[in-house]
């Protein structure tokens, strides 16, 4: 019998990123199914990035449900990347929310608890041929500036709205819409998150608690699960060494995964740990490799701290 791991230890979309680049073709996401199940995984993320990636994903919808039926799979999360549903520019706001919705509607036809994205990007002006990236780096946004017009009052209230608008249109799908921190986002941080949280004040709002992302963001992540408490419900896992934004194997990188665990334990954590390694900035040869052996050192550290 082949081996499949715990099913809390959720594959990544970013697995299938690193194999096949930025964004993998769509019309593929069947096949990425059934490479993420031939590691072992019984649990995946799949990703609609951007309109026409996730237009595309629509169509396929009905092959990747039996893809995932095939395999027995369970999808926690659909990733949807939106950077223009805080938009200060209302037609581009009510463009991304429409196809927001195409977001919440395939990820409710799949059984998916809930839809994640980025946090709402501040909007920076970047150069309009500039392709959608995974994570902004500081070196791309200290050269980029912000409109000499916009009023931040009024955008934070827009921004408000929107996420509120957002928070909404899930719920109409019994949906949770989890928060992703990166760099250039209004949620890079716990606290971050947790002040638009206040203002927001919807329960199904949650927060994607990337490991990586908020180490690099020099986070001191029990302090964040602590913050969280029960409310957390699915992290992604890789490590950093806290020099710059990289997701790398567990072990291989400066976080204290034991405190980690420990923090876990104290806080009751029964989510899904979504092993998120790879990406162009990461450099990881063996991506095969690095998932398994993150998974295994996952399925130890639950065992050994009695998760779940």
């Amino acid at each position: 019998m082949e081996k499949t791991f715990n099913k809390h230890i959720t594959c990544a979309f970013l697995y299938s990123i690193t194999r096949y680049g930025y964004p993998p073709a769509a019309e593929n996401m069947p096949q990425y199914i059934h490479e993420m199940a031939d590691l072992g995984f019984q649990s995946i993320e799949i990703e609609g990035i951007g309109e026409n990636h996730l237009k595309t994903v629509y169509q396929k919808r009905h092959d990747i449900k039996k893809a995932l039926n095939e395999r027995d799979i369970h999808l926690p999360v659909f990733c949807t990347v939106l950077p223009g549903i805080a938009s200060p520019n209302k037609k581009i706001a009510q463009k991304n929310m429409d196809l927001f919705e195409i977001g919440c509607e395939l990820t409710a036809y799949w059984g998916a608890k809930g839809i994640l994205d980025n946090g709402p990007l501040v909007p920076y002006e970047f150069p309009s041929n500039m392709p959608i990236h995974r994570h902004y780096s500081p070196e791309v946004l200290i050269n980029v500036s912000l409109s000499k017009s916009l009023s931040w009052e009024a955008y934070w209230e827009g921004v408000i709205y929107q996420m509120d608008a957002a928070c909404e249109l899930a719920a109409k799908y019994n949906l949770n819409y989890y928060l992703h921190p990166c760099m250039g986002s209004l949620t890079d941080t716990t606290d971050s998150y947790l002040l638009l949280k206040r203002q927001v004040n919807r329960p199904n709002m949650k927060f994607n608690f990337d490991t990586a992302n908020l180490y690099y963001m020099h986070e001191n992540l029990s302090l964040g699960l602590l913050k969280l408490g029960n409310e957390l419900d699915y992290i992604h896992i890789s490590d950093n060494c806290g020099q710059k934004i990289e997701h790398q194997a567990l072990g291989n990188g400066q976080i204290e995964w034991d405190l980690f665990f420990t923090t876990l334990k104290q806080i009751d954590f029964s989510g899904n740990l979504s092993i998120d390694v790879g990406g162009d900035e990461s450099h990881i040869e063996d991506i095969n490799n690095a998932y398994i052996q993150t998974a295994y050192s996952l399925e130890e550290k639950i065992t050994t701290y009695e998760i779940y």
